[in-house]
């Protein structure tokens, strides 16, 4: 790891930052309203030219009063400048209206997270996802997915796979240089990877292994898309250690599932996937791990989506540190046959085998 490792700020840079933190939901909600208002469009199309605060309101129709807080707040926020009463857009109010990274953090956090991080403070001291009575009295957000408000899963879900959606072409070479023909995919969702894994080679069959919620979207997909005859369907809870896992398999595949799991939980999976694969089957393991970003403001971004799963998804998972993840495999009794990192925007592949 090569970030935070010292204290880089100067006293008066570290009071700076901890008003920004203090302000924060006001800072993250100011620039949500001035991007999905228009008034950020509207500024920007002013060009360098600049636009007066009378001349945004009337473009956004909304009142003189409401512009002008949120321009001056937007000031301070650093989404705008002002010189001779106009209003021009800053690098960073143009990356809150572009930037596809950007807006798929704000929608989520917003739709998914905002309400229910009220009651972080309960699910530290619980273990519980105390923010999920937002949505309803599941145990984990996971029961649920199906049933979210439409606007929340959208935002779910268009956060979910922008990240695989990155990394599958790229790590699909990977997976699949050895000749896997037969593979079970472990929290396949909706699908995504087995719609990759039948557009890469027409003689792959995936199997998909998750809730019965998440199968029926996954199922409905499939027909859409002719690929009935490709994939398979098994329809259990994985926490549930009485359900066995089918056998049979060249490989287990699991993107961006094990982070939905405590640190036991993950362990009792994997010892689970061992009975599923024969002695020389691969499991294989894509993951964002903190530790191993190239950037330390994709680090930030790992570290506070952790928060998420505190809060929401289930209490007790994060985006893992690769040393603590790891020690999990070993636990299970697999070793690292191999790691790739730098797949996609931030994941890593570790391809697992049981210990000789």
């Amino acid at each position: 790891m090569k970030f935070f490792k010292k204290d880089k700020k100067t006293a008066l840079e570290a009071k700076d930052l901890a008003q920004f933190i203090a302000f924060g939901p006001v800072v993250f909600q100011v620039a949500r309203v001035m991007r999905d208002k228009g008034i950020l469009s509207v500024i920007e199309e002013s060009a360098s030219a600049g636009i007066t605060l009378e001349e945004i309101k009337t473009r956004v129709q909304l009142p003189h009063y409401g512009v002008r807080v949120l321009l001056e707040s937007a000031l301070g926020i650093g989404l705008v400048v002002e010189n001779e009463g106009k209003y021009t857009l800053t690098r960073t109010g143009y990356f809150i209206l572009h930037d596809p990274l950007t807006k798929v953090n704000m929608d989520f956090v917003h739709d998914v997270c905002y309400t229910g991080l009220f009651d972080l403070d309960k699910s530290i001291e619980t273990g519980r996802p105390e923010g999920l009575k937002t949505f309803g009295n599941w145990p984990t957000i996971y029961e649920g997915l199906s049933q979210l408000p439409a606007h929340v899963q959208k935002s779910w879900f268009a956060f979910d796979h922008f990240f695989s959606d990155n990394a599958f072409p790229a790590v699909i070479k990977h997976v699949y240089k050895d000749g896997i023909k037969n593979i079970l995919d472990i929290g396949g969702n909706t699908g995504k990877w087995a719609i990759a894994s039948a557009n890469h080679a027409p003689d792959i069959h995936i199997t998909i292994m998750d809730l019965p919620g998440q199968l029926n979207m996954a199922k409905k997909r499939m027909e859409e898309l002719g690929l009935t005859n490709r994939v398979s369907f098994y329809p259990t809870n994985i926490l549930d250690e009485s359900q066995p896992f089918p056998k049979g398999f060249d490989a287990i595949w699991m993107s961006q599932f094990l982070d939905c799991f405590s640190e036991a939980e993950i362990v009792s999976i994997l010892k689970r996937c061992a009975t599923a694969i024969d002695d020389d089957g691969y499991i294989l393991i894509l993951e964002a791990f903190w530790d191993t970003q190239r950037f330390e403001t994709a680090a930030f971004c790992l570290q506070q989506t952790s928060i998420y799963f505190t809060a929401l998804a289930n209490g007790n998972s994060q985006m893992y540190d690769s040393r603590v993840f790891k020690q999990c495999i070993y636990d299970a009794g697999f070793e690292i046959a191999e790691q790739t990192d730098g797949i996609g925007l931030s994941h890593s592949l570790l391809k697992c085998r049981k210990k000789k």
